[in-house]
């Protein structure tokens, strides 16, 4: 699982998760950021900046693997931080986030003062507490760190939660939730994952992912086609081959998009199934477009062709 970028995505999108961690109310105005300090070549993916200089910065990092030098090397980067910037802030905090306390550094030398220190916070996500108790943000910490069996049921149970708490953002944590399961089952379409979390088809049309591949597939088909049709009326020479051209395209832009989520979802379509669905008209194939996020099997496809002929 690549969680060095999932947590940024979490932290980027949702900045009061580091404060939920913390235990305290979320301030206003502080910006998650990536620092480069380009005197070394270290940089901080973790640093959750004040509004104003009166401020405290978060340094946040997540070790998931157990590194004998981890400290030495956050401490560094830290305290050249506080000394490239020390006119944007006035005092600092830094969070630690591991998976559990196994993957720690076991030795501290000469670091203890500091690792001991109220300025540092360790978390370690299995201590945690229970999904239905713990803030979302801090549940979709602990769903990184699931085991496999028990993923599936943990994530519908948040995104159960997202549909009936008044949360803030409820699309981006549905979309979080959706990218975390899709990293741990890489074998899943993400169209999967949404169906295995429990969205109705009406859900599914909402998400992000469905409006942007589904915009994105529409778009070049309909390209493809209305060149293919312009470029048969500019060889038969006719004059309305323009306008022709557009309602052609438009039809046979819808149809190629069904017949390409079709072949997606079920691979190669029988050749009869295919050509009764070129014959269908632009209404028919835009109620088809509509309907097929319904099917799981060819058959299911061929019943609404029977039904609409």
């Amino acid at each position: 699982m690549r969680r060095d970028s999932l947590f940024y995505q979490l932290f980027a999108q949702l900045p009061q998760t580091l404060f939920d961690l913390l235990g305290i109310d979320t301030p206003q105005g502080y910006r998650f950021d990536s620092v480069e300090l380009k005197q070394t070549a270290f940089r901080i993916d973790g640093v959750f900046v004040p509004p104003d200089p009166s401020g405290t910065v978060y340094f946040c990092e997540v070790q998931f693997q157990r590194d004998t030098t981890f400290y030495e090397r956050f401490f560094a980067e830290i305290f050249l931080y506080l000394r490239l910037y020390r006119q944007t802030f006035s005092d600092w905090q830094a969070v630690v986030i591991y998976p559990h306390r196994q993957v720690e550094q076991v030795s501290f030398e000469p670091y203890e003062v500091l690792v001991n220190s109220h300025r540092l916070h360790r978390v370690y996500l299995n201590e945690l507490g229970s999904l239905e108790a713990l803030p979302l943000s801090l549940a979709l910490m602990q769903l990184t760190v699931l085991p496999e069996a028990e993923m599936p049921t943990a994530a519908r149970l948040l995104a159960e939660r997202t549909r009936t708490e008044a949360v803030p953002r409820p699309e981006v944590i549905m979309e979080l939730i959706t990218t975390i399961v899709l990293y741990k089952f890489t074998e899943l379409s993400r169209e999967e994952v949404l169906r295995m979390l429990g969205f109705t088809t009406e859900e599914l049309k909402r998400t992000r992912f469905y409006r942007d591949v589904y915009a994105e597939v529409r778009e070049e088909v309909y390209a493809e086609a209305r060149e293919e049709v312009y470029a048969e009326a500019r060889e038969e020479g006719r004059q309305e081959g323009r306008q022709e051209g557009w309602q052609e395209g438009l039809q046979q832009g819808e149809t190629l998009v069904v017949l390409r989520q079709l072949r997606r979802r079920f691979g190669e379509l029988p050749a009869g199934l295919e050509e009764r669905i070129r014959q269908l008209s632009l209404h028919q194939v835009e109620a088809l477009a509509e309907a097929l996020l319904d099917f799981t099997t060819l058959e299911q496809v061929s019943a609404w062709l029977e039904r609409s002929s």
